[in-house]
């Protein structure tokens, strides 16, 4: 028995031999995630060592293991506390609300161009969708604040339609600031989001939609039971990945779009936390208690969304 072990042995090489040959085989792929690596090391890793924060009444100059420890006491004064419920309710709404209006376009913008025949229109449009996506946020809020000022376009557009004329993100009503978030978000990003389904729908099978097509199968009949089954997998990926960060509702389009009469319907926990840790009041404890919160309730709904579709369509991330 010992025999035969060495000899596999010798076949096989051990765990550090195995280890050598690899990283001299793909040692140039080893160099180019060194970078990236270093990247989450310093930015990710190391700072989760200020969690300990949460559960502290942290002074800046006592430091992290000087200052007092108060257990949970933080997150009790942030889930009693007037202003979380709110930020919560509208970090909820808003996430849902972006899921469901905001993950079919990118898929159904990548089929029209897949079915596009005119190559130059498809380029000029493609270009067009996917600009919005490389513009700065604070160019793109300052447009919106425009749109929807007293005087701009889309107001004018509304008061055709009957709406009273008014600054809209000046409204305090449920759900207007939602709504405005929400299609400002699919306007950035569908068109982004599209290419990674664009490029999946090139790879699907010509041969199948061939025969499809020789079984007297027309586009539609051709995209519902073709090309759609055939990028499920993707579908599912993305749709799990959206639901584990459903509650990153963007921090910086919220914070230059909201102003303190609409914190009821507009604040989030992002910028519930910032307020928290760089506002008039500045509570370190309180803002991290709420940024562990976010992390805990995300990394949840990314397991039982993983769960979910292993469950239900046999395909899972991890």
């Amino acid at each position: 028995m010992s025999g035969y072990i060495a000899k596999t042995a010798n076949r096989t090489g051990t765990g550090g031999d195995t280890w050598k040959k690899d990283f001299r085989k793909n040692g140039i792929l080893y160099l180019l995630f060194l970078p990236l690596a270093v990247y989450f090391i310093i930015f990710n890793y190391i700072p989760m060592a200020g969690i300990v924060m949460a559960f502290e009444n942290f002074k800046i100059g006592k430091g992290i293991f000087g200052s007092e420890w108060v257990g949970l006491a933080n997150f009790q004064r942030m889930f009693s506390g007037t202003a979380f419920l709110p930020a919560l309710r509208n970090t909820v709404c808003m996430a849902v609300m972006s899921l469901l209006l905001g993950f079919l376009p990118p898929i159904i913008l990548a089929l029209l161009f897949s079915e596009c025949r005119l190559k130059k229109f498809k380029r000029v449009t493609q270009l067009m969708t996917y600009m919005p996506y490389f513009v700065s946020s604070v160019v793109v809020c300052a447009l919106v604040t425009e749109f929807f000022n007293r005087d701009g376009a889309i107001t004018a557009l509304l008061s055709g339609l009957g709406l009273p004329q008014q600054n809209w993100l000046a409204n305090t009503d449920i759900p207007v600031f939602w709504l405005i978030y929400v299609f400002m978000g699919i306007w950035i990003n569908f068109g982004y989001g599209s290419i990674i389904y664009t490029t999946a729908i090139s790879k699907v099978n010509g041969e199948m939609k061939e025969a499809a097509a020789l079984d007297g199968a027309n586009r539609f009949k051709t995209i519902w039971y073709i090309t759609l089954p055939s990028i499920k997998p993707l579908c599912i990926m993305q749709l799990t990945m959206a639901i584990g960060t459903m509650f990153m509702v963007g921090f910086d389009r919220v914070l230059l779009l909201y102003m303190p009469k609409t914190y009821a319907v507009s604040d989030v926990l992002y910028t519930y936390t910032y307020r928290m840790a760089f506002g008039s009041k500045i509570d370190y404890g309180l803002s991290t208690a709420s940024g562990l919160f976010q992390s805990v309730i995300g990394m949840l709904l990314l397991v039982v969304s993983n769960k979910l579709s292993r469950k239900l369509a046999n395909y899972s991330l991890f």
